[in-house]
């Protein structure tokens, strides 16, 4: 509301400005004494400081704006513009006693009076902004949302609530007014009034999806679930056609032991074009989850999967590889790992998962290339030297094996384990080049930390 408000009076105060001074200062008039030099000086300063000010160059502005009122004190449009100078360079004490000199000449004028309270605003000198955002709500009343976040912070409750019913009954119920009327029931603990308020709402407006949503969501947050229950049945039997009531229903039907209509919930949030991609991953995570409990539904996941994979969510395909994974359907995991890759490549542990799956499954040739394009990448990644070794050795590229695990011993910090892989590998690679003195010695330096595991 206010960033519209500063931008008509950003333009209409290059329009009006200069007719405000023309109407105050008749520049025009022929002078027939020392007075039409005053009035050619105070022109040229004022429009000299509304340049300085266009190209920000605030201070310069200032100089020429207090040159103006040296020569002429009576112009409040100085004074306004002096505050607004003084604004912009933080100087607010300043800007204070200018902007009041022009309301004190002007105290109707809502252009002045709104740069005062941006003056109080900054500074949070919230009492002083409620005074003046009182006579503002005179000219546009888009002022008394200002003035209910205004009450809020001074912990004035009762008036900012008062004001939010004024306007829900005015102007409708809007999503930010409803954030600060629940930041204020948060506040005060009223849980009570703010479930009762979504009730009237619900019962002055049967026809409104989002009141009970709402109502839904504060009795779940109040563990009334019967109610949250009821409320979703009931918002289903007036709009059959709803998609995010489903996004309450799936978990009460899986709390009731139903995974028929549990399922089919499921489904239409994950292909409802209403419900954003962190809410549908929420639902995944939990349809996965109930899967992975009841496997005879695996082919209601693949259906629904079908209905949230795409280009740009890798957590989806992150979900699945983890749950076929832990089914250990390692060749089904390693695609949907590969798919997240591709949406994210700077996701390290996505990677690390990829290599270590491609090592298991035998791939080597990828698992030799993955790795090495991976190091460029991570270079200070003991693991991944270490996947980039295995790789070698399965391959019979003893050499490069070699000098890759040596490469990579150097970045080991205290992880013995990991260590002990290292001189194992670096092992059989001096095995398959017949150095079975060095094959000893490594082979011994993994046996001696094992050991003291």
């Amino acid at each position: 509301m206010k960033q519209k408000i500063y931008i008509l009076i950003f333009f209409f105060g290059l329009i009006f400005i200069p007719q405000i001074i023309y109407a105050q200062i008749d520049f025009n008039k022929t002078p027939d004494d020392d007075l039409g030099d005053v009035e050619d000086r105070t022109q040229e300063l004022f429009f000299e400081a509304l340049k300085q000010k266009g190209i920000e160059n605030y201070d310069r502005a200032v100089t020429a704006l207090l040159q103006c009122i040296e020569l002429d004190n009576s112009q409040s449009v100085f004074y306004y513009e002096l505050g607004k100078n003084y604004n912009l360079l933080k100087n607010f004490g300043a800007a204070e006693d200018a902007l009041k000199k022009a309301v004190k000449d002007q105290p109707d004028n809502e252009w002045y009076l709104d740069e005062l309270y941006e003056v109080y605003a900054q500074q949070n000198d919230y009492d002083k902004a409620i005074k003046t955002v009182k006579q503002l709500v005179n000219y546009h009343p888009d002022y008394k949302e200002d003035l209910a976040n205004l009450y809020y912070r001074t912990k004035d409750y009762k008036n900012a609530l008062e004001i939010l019913d004024q306007l829900d009954n005015e102007q409708g119920i809007t999503p930010s007014r409803d954030m600060l009327r629940n930041q204020i029931y948060a506040a005060t603990g009223r849980k009570k009034d703010q479930i009762e308020n979504l009730e009237e709402r619900v019962e002055d407006n049967p026809d409104e999806e989002s009141n009970y949503l709402a109502l839904i969501y504060r009795y779940s947050e109040n563990n009334d679930k019967e109610k949250a229950f009821e409320t979703a049945k009931k918002l289903l039997e007036i709009k059959p056609n709803s998609q995010l009531v489903h996004l309450a229903l799936y978990k009460f039907y899986l709390e009731e032991n139903n995974p028929e209509q549990a399922i089919a919930s499921m489904k239409i949030v994950l292909q409802s074009p209403q419900i954003n991609s962190e809410a549908k991953m929420m639902v995944l995570s939990d349809f996965v989850k109930f899967v992975g409990e009841n496997p005879e539904y695996e082919e209601d996941l693949v259906e629904a999967t079908s209905f949230t994979l795409d280009n740009s969510n890798d957590k989806s395909y992150v979900e699945l590889a983890q749950y076929y994974l832990a089914k250990g359907d390692k060749k089904k995991a390693l695609e949907y790992f590969n798919e997240a890759l591709k949406i994210d490549p700077d996701n390290y542990t996505v990677l690390k998962n990829v290599l270590l799956l491609d090592i298991d499954l035998e791939h080597y040739e990828e698992a030799v290339s993955k790795s090495q394009d991976a190091l460029l990448k991570y270079p200070s990644q003991p693991l991944i030297y270490l996947i980039h070794g295995v790789a070698l050795n399965k391959l019979n590229r003893a050499k490069e094996a070699i000098e890759t695990l040596e490469a990579g011993l150097d970045y080991i910090i205290d992880d013995t384990k990991m260590e002990a892989d290292f001189y194992k590998q670096l092992s059989l690679a001096y095995t398959t080049l017949n150095n079975t003195v060095k094959a000893k010695t490594f082979s011994d330096k993994a046996k001696q930390l094992e050991s003291t595991n």
